[in-house]
């Protein structure tokens, strides 16, 4: 699924590739990808006409601006944007299609079919699912070790089945959380009520340098994640332990192992990652 990174980099490109396109018309192929309005052919009366003015990021989530409407879209597991000429052949699995008045077409494709779409008023987006009960953004400057910690306060879970849920701290996913802790020296099974300051502080800042460092190489295309552009991420290049089972630990040389938190593969070096 992409995260932070891969969408923050998703944001980014199609505000050079759609920014100030008006929408002629849309086309919807597969009618459960909009989950707002839940009539299709309302969805694309509705958007007729609208010019983008811009597109942001909240958690995982793209909010394509619009005048007058906001676009809430999210990827899941393998959603993708494209931006084609408006004769160029439609590929398989293309499933929604917003046509420009000027020839061209941003595409959304989506092999395992788990994206969705939501379209409200200004504002509105914020105060209703899927975006009313979004957690704390890990890049923000507003996101300070104290309210990290206080975000965190008193929950009893393993740390990473804690920073996985997005009502916590948003787009921290599998791979981000691995790479995190492994950072921060912190064993991914650690109760999270029992981090010390220093281990909160120790952590908070490997979270923010980790997303950061990902959001500059365009994110990590383990499977297949391309921005809207069709690039490749490169921060997989980069990875220290997450997907590296059995290898040396970049650190101690200890081989890394590979366990279950939170219904997800975790990965860790057992002797730079202690449990306490």
């Amino acid at each position: 699924m992409p995260e932070l990174p891969e969408v923050e980099t998703v944001k980014r490109t199609l505000n050079q590739l759609v920014k100030g396109k008006v929408i002629d018309r849309v086309t919807v192929n597969l009618a459960r990808i909009i989950q707002r309005p839940d009539d299709i052919d309302q969805f694309a009366f509705m958007l007729a006409g609208h010019r983008i003015e811009g597109v942001e990021r909240r958690g995982k989530f793209l909010r394509i601006l619009l005048d007058g409407l906001v676009l809430v879209s999210h990827l899941r597991m393998e959603g993708r944007y494209g931006v084609y000429a408006g004769s160029d052949p439609v590929e398989k699995h293309t499933h929604v299609i917003f046509h420009f008045n000027d020839g061209t077409e941003l595409r959304y494709k989506d092999v395992r079919q788990f994206g969705t779409m939501h379209l409200f008023q200004p504002g509105e987006e914020f105060a209703l699912p899927p975006l009313n009960k979004l957690g704390l953004e890990p890049l923000d400057p507003e996101f300070t070790p104290g309210k990290f910690k206080e975000a965190l306060k008193g929950k009893t879970s393993k740390i990473k089945a804690v920073l996985l849920n997005q009502a916590y701290v948003v787009g921290i996913g599998n791979i981000y959380v691995d790479e995190s802790l492994f950072r921060a020296g912190i064993h991914p099974e650690q109760p999270a009520n029992t981090l010390t300051d220093k281990q909160f502080e120790a952590l908070h800042q490997a979270v923010v340098a980790t997303l950061a460092e990902s959001v500059e190489v365009g994110g990590s295309s383990i499977k297949s994640y391309v921005n809207g552009q069709g690039e490749m991420g490169m921060f997989q290049h980069r990875l220290k332990i997450y997907g590296r089972q059995n290898e040396p630990c970049v650190t101690c040389g200890t081989p890394i192992e590979k366990t279950v938190v939170g219904g997800r593969g975790t990965h860790y070096c057992p002797v730079c990652q202690t449990l306490n």
